[in-house]
């Protein structure tokens, strides 16, 4: 017995040490990451002040060529596109990415506020750069936004890339469900309970809440997951509240958001208010619709994508993504690039 006990007690001394240990490394990559984030806010982060908020955005490359400005996707940020920055400014291109509402390090504004708000805060932007026009893209949500631009201020977008939103309206798909697939399909859309913890949690420092995101399996500089980060109250956030902007905090909520989006919050509701079919009837810019299609798509507009692409042969072109599920320009990072690039140089010319 006195033996077992003088066991276990050197394994929870090995244990705690190496915890210690681990805790220790993972300290020394914040510093070093720390650093490293606030060296690239140095150099790429800028803030505009608008009507609504004061818009956090990052740029890449010579502000003499073509602008293109990205908007991100839901729970994502302006360093979205940051691994093929490069890729896109050495082929030509003005890089910029914004963070809007409640992301990266641009705030939820105090007053009611909607993607056509996000838009206004893009052209403030613009203005501020002395840009005249520029090709306005974005990713699932930010694809809304980009569309919601092209409609507002049309005489300031020269061409759109709309990568798995944007091109098709959003309840087109939740609208043809029944009840029941309705009720399965919201259930599948809410965060994981791990998820969510760590999103809606609070933490005592920005180290926490770094920790608690990092990938050890990957190791290795994250900085990334810094802009992820935020004050609130004394406390450090990620994405506390979001998820009820968004309308999305539980099943409940996204059904109201699909079937009675007039009692959502303005800012989620708003994304159901946006009609492609009619904001495109009278398209006059280029477009390129990144088109994923797998069973497991959230937005799964194969045919929607079809029919607009051939309604406007002239001014639209399609590339279809087999087997990815939303996020194209993670899971194909060349092919994305590649896509953009070449069509990007047919509109340039």
């Amino acid at each position: 017995m006195f033996k077992l006990v003088i066991v276990c007690q050197l394994l929870l001394s090995n244990f705690f040490s190496f915890a210690q240990g681990a805790k220790n490394s993972t300290f020394e990559q914040f510093k070093k990451d720390k650093k490293t984030y606030e060296n690239f806010e140095r150099q790429h982060g800028h803030y505009v002040k608008t009507n609504n908020v004061l818009m956090h955005y990052l740029s890449w490359g010579d502000p003499k060529n073509t602008p293109l400005i990205w908007i991100h996707g839901s729970l994502m940020n302006a360093y979205e596109l940051a691994p093929v920055a490069d890729s896109l400014t050495n082929a030509g291109y003005y890089l910029i990415a914004i963070d809007y509402y409640g992301h990266g390090k641009t705030p939820i504004p105090e007053k009611e506020v909607s993607l056509y708000h996000i838009a206004d805060d893009i052209i403030v932007m613009m203005d501020s750069l002395r840009i005249k026009k520029a090709v306005i893209g974005g990713f699932s949500r930010g694809g809304y936004v980009a569309s919601v631009v092209y409609q507002s201020y049309p005489e300031r977008v020269m061409s759109l890339i709309l990568e798995d939103g944007g091109s098709v309206a959003f309840n087109a798909f939740y609208h043809k469900m029944s009840e029941k697939e309705l009720d399965t399909k919201a259930k599948t859309m809410m965060l994981s309970p791990a998820i969510d913890s760590l999103y809606n949690g609070s933490y005592s420092s920005d180290f926490e809440a770094y920790a608690k995101l990092y990938d050890h399996e990957k190791g290795g500089d994250q900085f990334d997951l810094l802009a992820l980060i935020k004050p609130a109250d004394n406390k450090w956030i990620i994405y506390q509240g979001l998820m009820e902007y968004f309308s999305m905090a539980n099943d409940k909520e996204f059904r109201n958001l699909v079937l009675r989006p007039a009692i959502s919050p303005l800012y989620a509701a708003s994304i159901t208010y946006i009609e492609p079919k009619i904001i495109f009837r009278n398209l006059h810019v280029p477009v390129l619709i990144l088109d994923p299609v797998s069973d497991h798509d959230p937005m799964p507009f194969t045919s929607e994508n079809s029919q607009l692409a051939a309604a406007h042969p002239r001014f639209i072109t399609r590339k279809i993504y087999e087997g990815i599920e939303h996020n194209i320009h993670y899971a194909k990072p060349q092919q994305f690039v590649n896509d953009l690039i070449a069509f990007l140089n047919k509109v340039r010319k």
